[in-house]
């Protein structure tokens, strides 16, 4: 199950989603994930809608949110670093391919900020589970409001707001606007449970969210996007980034999102020297 699950990513690149498993010792990333079955925007699966069960965001309610070129999502974690996912590249290094639109629901918009990557740091010992983050410079800062990263598990309880403009159906076209949804927490043991993913979750580095009855979930192209909740100065918080599941929205199948305070200061770290 682990084999087949994970190979289903939930990014969309130019109609492919990707199992990326590679050297992070190449001098340079693609902004292509390596091609694979068909990764999850959310994981395995048939048919689904973007942020499953979402509706539409305002303009500037969330500013930090970032689309990436390749098709997946991403987060202002400076004006100069977008936080995505390490299945949504290939591997680290020089890389002026991608290209990262902010400021807009609309993509059509405008108004949309568009700037190209100049390097890639894909997280140190990604195989393809667990460590599914992936950081990425720009060529000139967004001037938006960052997201701020949970550094303890303290937030990781409670509801979570997750949002992307993932496809409509598992290998369709991604959304023209920015969808937005609200999933609750899901322990380890309820995930990791003989009726989900019986064993699958890496529960130190991996947190689920969702509904048992299904109907609301990330999705194809939503990969690499935030998971995040007030904290209790009011302030949006990350605590997840899109990572996998078995389809999208399926009952007794949460989303698994990689957790962002077990890397806190390895992004930190890597961070200030990208």
């Amino acid at each position: 199950m682990n084999q087949l699950v994970r190979a289903f990513k939930r990014c969309a690149a130019a109609g492919a989603v990707i199992l990326a498993a590679v050297s992070l010792q190449s001098p340079s990333a693609s902004a292509s994930p390596l091609p694979a079955p068909e990764a999850r925007t959310a994981a395995v699966a048939p048919v689904a809608p973007p942020v499953v069960g979402g509706t539409r965001a305002a303009q500037g309610e969330f500013p930090f949110m970032v689309r990436l070129s390749m098709g997946c999502g991403g987060a202002l974690y400076s004006p100069t670093i977008v936080l995505t996912a390490a299945h949504c590249v290939n591997g680290s290094g020089n890389n002026t391919s991608i290209t990262a639109t902010a400021g807009v629901v609309d993509l059509n918009s405008s108004s949309a900020i568009k700037v190209r990557s100049t390097k890639v740091l894909q997280a140190p010992g990604y195989n393809g589970a667990g460590r599914d983050w992936a950081l990425i410079k720009l060529a000139s800062p967004i001037n938006l409001p960052t997201l701020k990263i949970a550094t303890t598990t303290q937030y990781n309880t409670g509801n979570f707001t997750i949002a992307g403009w993932g496809g409509a159906t598992e290998g369709g076209a991604q959304q023209r606007y920015l969808l937005k949804a609200t999933v609750p927490f899901v322990s380890d043991s309820v995930c990791n449970g003989p009726s989900s993913y019986d064993g699958d979750v890496i529960a130190s580095q991996e947190i689920c969210a969702g509904y048992a009855q299904g109907g609301t979930d990330t999705c194809q192209g939503d990969s690499g996007g935030p998971m995040f909740r007030k904290d209790n100065a009011g302030a949006f918080i990350q605590v997840g980034i899109v990572s996998w599941g078995n389809g999208c929205a399926r009952p007794n199948f949460y989303g698994v999102y990689t957790e962002v305070s077990t890397f806190a200061s390895a992004i930190a770290s890597a961070a200030a020297g990208l």
